[in-house]
């Protein structure tokens, strides 16, 4: 894949010193006891963990959450391992963003219609925003939710094109499929086709999934659902990381990625 001229981009091996330095990847801050707790309520049938993607009873052994985490997060294995830290591989997390430039390629030479949003607004907002930059620098059309829809006790918003929700005088984090849901549903009612690409986290990602539009998106190890979603073919990448770092510490995965994308690094 060509890579974009003069891009200020780290390699691979820089990179993923960077992620382990910045705890992006490698010793996460989420502890072990939360990760297994939600691979626990994922196996239950606790729907705020599916993020908005139909599990059906495929996934109800804990341990078989656990296995698919270590092979594409990069958790520790041993379930005798309860207590204490957890890890995310950063191989991993560089395999996925590869894959997911594949994606953004070939969005761009398609100049496809785009949508970007964020459960994680202090955190990931910065990445989604430089990619939709870069997006619609070559050529794609970025989509933006209609006015006035609301969701998740709030209202879906736009900042710099991405999507996100706005409650109580704030961007807020949420898990829930149900904003990407009423984006959908308002782009139906005013006669529009849906995006040809979703890059997103959370329910934004596991919903645009679920409805078969090809998305790709970031997740945490304490997050199974996306990639429980990729394992079954519903979300096209999901690059695992901890999603909630403070901003800046995610420049230079961005810029890697949009070079492996062949994309421009906006100035």
């Amino acid at each position: 894949m060509p890579k974009h001229p003069g891009a200020a981009a780290p390699t691979r091996r820089a990179l993923v010193s960077h992620l382990i330095r910045t705890r992006i990847a490698g010793d996460v801050a989420t502890s072990r006891e939360n990760n297994l707790d939600h691979y626990r309520e994922l196996a239950e049938g606790n729907r705020y963990y599916w993020f908005g993607l139909d599990l059906g009873d495929r996934w109800t052994d804990r341990s078989d959450v656990l296995g698919l985490m270590a092979e594409r997060c990069g958790v520790v294995a041993d379930s005798g391992h309860v207590v204490g830290q957890d890890t995310i591989d950063p191989e991993l997390t560089v395999d996925g963003l590869d894959r997911m430039a594949v994606a953004l390629h070939k969005a761009a030479e398609n100049r496809s219609r785009v949508l970007l949003a964020t459960g994680h607004p202090a955190g990931l907002y910065e990445v989604h925003h430089m990619l939709g930059r870069a997006l619609r620098a070559a050529g794609c059309t970025l989509v933006l939710p209609a006015d006035r829809l609301y969701a998740d006790g709030g209202e879906i918003r736009h900042v710099g094109s991405v999507a996100m929700l706005h409650r109580a005088g704030g961007l807020v984090h949420t898990h829930s499929p149900d904003p990407m849901r009423e984006v959908l549903t308002g782009l139906e009612r005013q006669g529009e086709a849906p995006p040809d690409l979703v890059v997103a986290d959370h329910g934004w990602a596991g919903c645009a999934g679920s409805r078969g539009i090809d998305t790709v998106g970031f997740a945490d190890s304490n997050d199974p659902a996306l990639f429980v979603g990729e394992a079954e073919g519903k979300v096209l990448v999901t690059v695992p990381l901890d999603d909630n770092v403070p901003p800046h510490l995610y420049a230079p995965m961005t810029a890697y990625l949009l070079a492996q994308a062949g994309l421009p690094q906006p100035g």
